[in-house]
Parts: C-alpha cells; structure tokens; sequence
C-alpha cells in the first residue's frame, strides 16, 4: 500500500471516530460557524503579482519533522505581517504533526483567509473546517470520484468556504466541473512517489479554463522555480511551506520570497 492509500485508510477512522463524537449540528455552536469566510479567489485574481499561500507544516511523511522550533501562531503572524495573500494550516495529525486547534487559534487573529490543509473526505470535516475558523478547504481529486468531489464543494459552499481542488494529472480533469471548481491547485509532487516537478504546474495550467485561479503546489524554493511560473504557466498564486518552514529567519526568507514573485511588467 502507497502513503496515500495508507493515509486515506487513516482518514476513515478519524472520520469515524469524529462522527461518534458530533452531529454536524453539533458544529453550528462553534465559535466561527457563523462567521464570514474571507475571500480567496477574488483577492488573488485582483493582485498583479504571483500570491503566496503559506504554510505552516511541521512535519511530512517524506522528510519528518521539518522545523523543530514550531509556534503556528508565531508563524501565522509573521506570514501576516509580510503580506501572505492566505495562510494554509496543516491540520493532519499522525503524518504532518498538525491539529485542529492551530486552525481556531490562528482563526483568532486572522486578516487574511485560512485554508484547511488535510484529507478531506467526509462532509462532516467540511463542517468541522467551517466551525475551527477556515475560510477555503483543500479537496484532492486523486482521492475523490467526480460524485464525491461535487457533494463536497456544495457542501463547503453552503457554509460559505471556497475550495482549492488539487489536481497532479490530467487523468482528473474528466471528475471536475469548472463552472463550479474555480481553484485548482496544481500538484508539482506525485503523492504516491513523492517526486517533485515544476514542469507539472507549466504543463496542466495550460489545459485550465482561463477563468479559474491556478495555484502551483510544491517544491517551489528557488527564484527560478517561481519564474518557472510565473513567464511558462498560467498560475496566479503558489503553495509554498517547506521551503520557509526550513528557514531560521523566516521573515527574511519570506520578503526574500515575495520579492520573487513580483510582477516585473
């Protein structure tokens, strides 16, 4: 069994074991339940430079703990304060170290949108997602059938989140429908070999309808990866994490970074 399958065999239980705790309704007394998600889509298609999704992540199951010094609120406000156009939280516990608890800590001081990064599976974690404070949840359709992907998004925009439908091939755009999926993320590694791929980003964003926003995901840690994409594909934003969670000086990798992504025109 691959990583992936392993981890989505995990999900099952875990969506289990939250559906023996809460009702969906249960949910609707949470503190962010009834708050008013902050925009992605608009926001990212509004700048002129490439937007930066980051990442807090500890740890993955390819390279294990990334950063040992790890305070997500810390994070999350230095993220802020240098102009991250979202921030995306890791909230996986067994493989990434995350929780959900960063999701409604961070939640509490937000100025721009947070995205849900886990498993998704299960309409009650797009409820669970909405109460902890997130603004848009990641979907995978390498996971996903076209119907299960469908009752999800609906399910997220009925509570007001928007989606970040991730993508690695172009053996899942048959499952997606673009005049309701209108961020795709674009998956620069293979999640069964965990190899890495800019080329992955210049070659699927071409085939993407020219309304929907292209985020570019993984392993982006080099002024000429960013310009990889931002002169050969059609992204609008990228996904990027691990490349400043490994930074000591995470503001100064993170202006470093933002600079890159800077429209020259």
């Amino acid at each position: 069994m691959d990583i992936l399958s392993e981890i989505i065999e995990q999900k099952k239980c875990e969506v289990k074991e939250l559906k023996s705790k809460f009702t969906l309704t249960d949910f609707e007394g949470f503190e962010f339940f009834e708050s008013k998600c902050l925009p992605v889509y608009d926001e990212f298609f509004r700048s002129p430079d490439l937007s930066i999704i980051a990442e807090i992540k500890k740890a993955s199951p390819s390279k294990g703990i990334i950063r040992e010094d790890f305070d997500p609120i810390n994070i999350a406000d230095i993220y802020m304060s240098n102009g991250a156009g979202a921030i995306s939280v890791l909230t996986d516990e067994k493989y990434f170290k995350g929780k959900i608890e960063y999701l409604s800590e961070i939640a509490k001081i937000k100025t721009v949108p947070l995205l849900r990064k886990d498993f998704i599976i299960d309409e009650i974690q797009v409820h669970q997602s909405k109460a902890y404070g997130a603004d848009i949840i990641l979907l995978i359709a390498e996971v996903l059938s076209a119907q299960q992907i469908n009752e999800l998004i609906l399910c997220a925009f009925e509570l007001g989140l928007e989606v970040l439908l991730e993508i690695h091939s172009s053996d899942q755009l048959p499952k997606i429908d673009f005049t309701k999926n209108k961020i795709i993320g674009i998956n620069n590694r293979d999640l069964k070999t965990f190899n890495t791929s800019i080329e992955t980003t210049v070659q699927l964003s071409k085939v993407i309808p020219k309304q929907v926003l292209v985020v570019s995901e993984s392993g982006i840690s080099e002024e000429k990866d960013v310009y990889r994409i931002k002169n050969e594909s059609n992204a609008k934003a990228v996904l990027v994490g691990e490349h400043f969670m490994r930074h000591k000086d995470l503001a100064a990798a993170f202006d470093e970074f933002k600079n890159w992504c800077k429209n020259e025109g």
